[in-house]
């Protein structure tokens, strides 16, 4: 089918606007087709370059892009045409548009989405560099052109948006990173690279850690976890929380890594152990965080800033990462006041993989990393850029938040890397509800579900714990808010305690709202109190010009702000991968519960069984010891028996299966039988209808039928006469063709008898010649004869004579001989001469005069 018929289809249900669904199902046929026989042709290069000329017309001359049903056809024409198509050129034009807008169908989003994903597949050599560069620009707008959560800038122009465009920029992230998941779980290496190309960014390492932090979470991520585990963007990510500054991608780092480390271990076991070192060194980092100090802002322009107390200033020294490293150091991602991240979940699952290494490393930090070969990222060794005393300080709380690992007493730090791991058989998800039940809190939590009485369950209410000081408001705990503008914060003891009980009690709390979550001091201006925050943000009718310097506490919240979405989203992500795996394992718990509780019952009826069989054994070697006398008389005639028995049974088998083969033939057949008299019942029904049919038919036709035989009657003398013309004419052809070969036959002979007489002549002279020579030769005898018959005086004559007498005998005789031949030749050849006159003339006998032979004549 020509590319302009197509084109020509595609235009005109576009220009239809309210045409039925079967006119675009019908042009989709069409288009599948056309690929069908695209893909069969020799002809295909010339074919798609005149087709997509052809479609870039339709889509500038028909294509109204505020419509979304041209938009949803188009999609759907250039979905069925990727086989051919070549997708990138469409990107701008038309998938980007659609991946923008929030009012498109489901469908066509699908349809641009995998026409991307189709043009990313292509792993021929032609395409190999553009899908390269198109994977790179995807990146690049998933970076550039989405709303970026870690970027200032970009929020602010979000709050100048309206609503519509706020969608459009949801929309666009939401596909670009469905995209991207997508594609990695096909090609996971692919992505991965091209990610760790654009880590070298500082800029763009949270937003890549984002991204990977929904990676991690995808349900697949199991099958590929081992890829990234020897992959440089792993190593990539755990230097970036070594060196990086940016508290705020250091804790959605850890929370990545936490995720990661139950897949490796269960993936990628040998890896995860050589990053050993480096994870415990991101443990002593966490811990030794140093927080920056927090921003004080003025409330006014007329206000100023207060002096503050001095601060103990940090005695260690910068660190400064080595030249060959190449990497560039993030130092912040919010310009706002934040605190160290925390490392208690990171901890929990390191200490319940490794526990006699993590707790070497704490003891001896340096001793450690100098003895596995650890190369420090500084530019000084361990012994100046770790402080042992800050992290055995630090890593106090963590040791006695968490209970005592079993295998701290059954291994040491060599055994746990040499032997075989313990969860070697576990899952991920038993490994991570494993090693979340190291923390003390949740190990309470569960003893005490698994100890309590089975009485009914209380829940119990935070403003129900009771008052250490005894209040007076039915135990209720009052929570007093403070404001940051003072210098000092007053708290009283018993609600610290109290507060302090209730959060780690693991009890369900009961919060009572405040007024805001946030220090008045970032929000409240000169006039405004510090309980009533009331901030000037932009919004859809009030927008702030590019000129006009936004006020520093506003940006203070807004940064402080962005971090604590952030933070929250990427705890949500975890607590929600953890409550997945969490589930997964209580399921696995409850089928071992079950098996176990089935075992249980069984092993207690196997030993019943037992003791009826121990009983039954004792009476049965008491009649086995009255039997032995007989049983020896008895065994050879039991083995007859028993063989007898044996080839009986045997033979009933066999017999069994051919009855049972017979019978499955016989179902079998009765089955082919009942279909096959069904389809002659269903063949009989139709011939009867065929027959009635053509009976009617036949009344209907019976004068034309008989018109019909008059007509085939002279048909048949036609025929009859044309094939004796046939006949004749082909007879004469024939005498004609016999004719012209007679007379090539008469001229070949008239030259083989011009030869042969010839031949003749010649050899006639050859006999003259030979009965002279043998006249003379005769004469010669003769004369040999008469001078033999005179006596000769001399021996040496008659000697000569005799050899004379020889050769001339030889020769006589070879004459003789010769002259036969010659004469049997002339013979034959006479006889030849006379066939050939014979077959000439078409006469038997002798032959006739030439003259009277028409073919000579003609």
């Amino acid at each position: 089918m020509p590319a302009t018929l197509l084109s020509r289809q595609v235009r005109a249900v576009l220009e239809a606007e309210g045409s039925s669904g079967s006119s675009v199902t019908d042009l989709l046929t069409l288009v599948d087709e056309v690929v069908l026989e695209c893909s069969s042709s020799a002809e295909t290069e010339a074919f798609v370059f005149q087709l997509e000329e052809q479609l870039h017309q339709v889509y500038d001359d028909a294509v109204d892009h505020a419509s979304l049903h041209h938009i949803q056809v188009f999609l759907a024409v250039l979905r069925h045409l990727s086989p051919i198509l070549p997708i990138f050129p469409w990107f701008d034009l038309v998938l980007r548009p659609a991946l923008r807008e929030p009012k498109l169908p489901v469908p066509a989003v699908d349809d641009a989405k995998e026409l991307i994903l189709s043009a990313l597949r292509k792993v021929d050599d032609q395409s190999s560099d553009k899908v390269a560069e198109f994977r790179c620009r995807l990146l690049d707008l998933y970076l550039l052109d989405a709303f970026n959560e870690g970027s200032g800038e970009d929020v602010l122009e979000w709050g100048e948006l309206d609503d519509l465009q706020r969608e459009k920029k949801t929309r666009w992230k939401s596909n670009l990173e469905e995209i991207l998941l997508k594609y990695g779980q096909e090609r996971p290496s692919d992505l991965m690279t091209e990610i760790n190309t654009h880590f070298a960014t500082p800029s763009s390492r949270l937003q890549l850690l984002i991204l990977l932090n929904l990676y991690t979470s995808v349900p697949s991520f199991q099958s590929f976890a081992a890829v990234l585990a020897t992959h440089p963007l792993m190593s990539n990510v755990l230097l970036s929380l070594q060196l990086d500054n940016s508290s705020t991608l250091c804790t959605i780092g850890l929370t990545i890594v936490v995720k990661l480390l139950p897949f490796l271990a269960v993936e990628a076991c040998e890896d995860l152990k050589a990053m050993l070192p480096r994870l415990v060194c991101i443990l002593a980092r966490v811990l030794c965080w140093k927080e920056r100090p927090p921003l004080t802002t003025p409330q006014s322009p007329e206000e100023t800033i207060p002096e503050i107390e001095p601060v103990v200033e940090d005695t260690a020294p910068p660190l400064f990462v080595r030249d060959d490293l190449s990497w560039e150091v993030l130092q912040l991602s919010f310009d706002t006041s934040s605190s160290s991240p925390s490392p208690r979940q990171y901890y929990t699952v390191l200490y319940y993989l490794f526990p006699c290494n993590v707790l070497r490393f704490l003891r001896s930090p340096v001793l450690y990393l100098t003895t596995n070969k650890v190369e420090s990222p500084y530019t000084v060794d361990w012994d100046v850029a770790l402080d042992e005393q800050k992290i055995r300080s630090k890593s106090q709380t963590l040791l006695r938040s968490h209970v005592c690992h079993p295998l701290i007493i059954w291994r040491d730090a060599a055994d746990e890397i040499a032997l075989r791991d313990f969860w070697a058989e576990y899952d991920v998800a038993r490994i991570a509800s494993e090693s979340m039940m190291l923390d003390i809190r949740n190990t309470a939590l569960g003893l005490r579900e698994r100890y309590e009485s089975k009485g009914p369950i209380v829940n119990y209410q935070a403003s129900d714990t009771p008052s250490l000081g005894g209040s007076s408001d039915g135990g209720r705990t009052p929570m007093h808010t403070m404001g940051l503008a003072t210098k000092e914060a007053h708290i009283s003891l018993e609600d610290m305690i109290a507060t302090s009980v209730a959060l780690k009690s693991n009890l369900n709390l009961s919060i009572e709202p405040v007024g805001s979550q946030w220090p008045g001091s970032l929000f409240a201006s000169a006039s405004d109190s510090p309980a009533r925050p009331s901030v000037s943000l932009p919004s859809e009718s009030r927008q702030v010009p590019s000129g006009e310097n936004i006020p520093s506490h506003v940006a203070q919240a807004i940064s402080g702000l962005q971090r604590e979405v952030l933070l929250l989203r990427s705890e949500l992500n975890l607590e929600l991968w953890l409550s997945r795996e969490n589930v997964k394992h209580v399921g696995r718990l409850y089928q071992e519960r079950i098996l176990s509780r089935d075992a249980e019952v069984e092993r207690q009826g196997l030993y019943n069984k037992l003791r009826n069989y121990r009983s039954q054994v004792a009476a049965l070697e008491a009649e086995l010891r009255s039997h032995k006398a007989s049983a020896t008389s008895t065994k050879e005639r039991y083995a007859d028996w028993n063989t007898e028995l044996q080839k009986k049974l045997q033979d009933f088998r066999d017999q069994k299966k051919a009855w049972i083969n017979e019978e499955a033939a016989l179902r079998t057949a009765d089955k082919e039988a009942k279909a096959l008299f069904e389809a002659q019942g269903k063949l009989l029904a139709e011939a009867a209808a065929e027959v009635f049919k053509l009976q009617t038919q036949l009344k209907e036709s019976k004068h034309k039928i008989d018109r019909l035989h008059d007509y085939e009657r002279q048909i048949e003398q036609h025929v009859k006469v044309q094939r004796l013309y046939d006949a004749d004419f082909a007879n004469f052809n024939e005498r004609g063709d016999e004719m012209e070969r007679m007379r090539a036959q008469y001229r070949q002979m008239e030259m083989r008898l011009h030869s042969l007489q010839e031949t003749q002549t010649e050899l006639d002279e050859n006999a003259r010649v030979y009965r002279r020579q043998i006249q003379a030769l005769e004469a010669q005898l003769v004369q040999a004869k008469r001078k033999a018959e005179k006596p000769s005086r001399r021996a040496e004559d008659l000697a000569a004579f005799v050899v004379e007498k020889k050769k001339m005998l030889e020769v006589n005789a070879q004459l003789t001989e010769q002259n036969t031949n010659l004469r049997e030749e002339l013979e034959d050849t006479c006889a030849m001469l006379e066939l050939l006159r014979a077959e000439v003339s078409g006469k038997k006998g002798l032959v006739s005069d030439p003259r009277a032979s028409p073919i000579l004549y003609a």
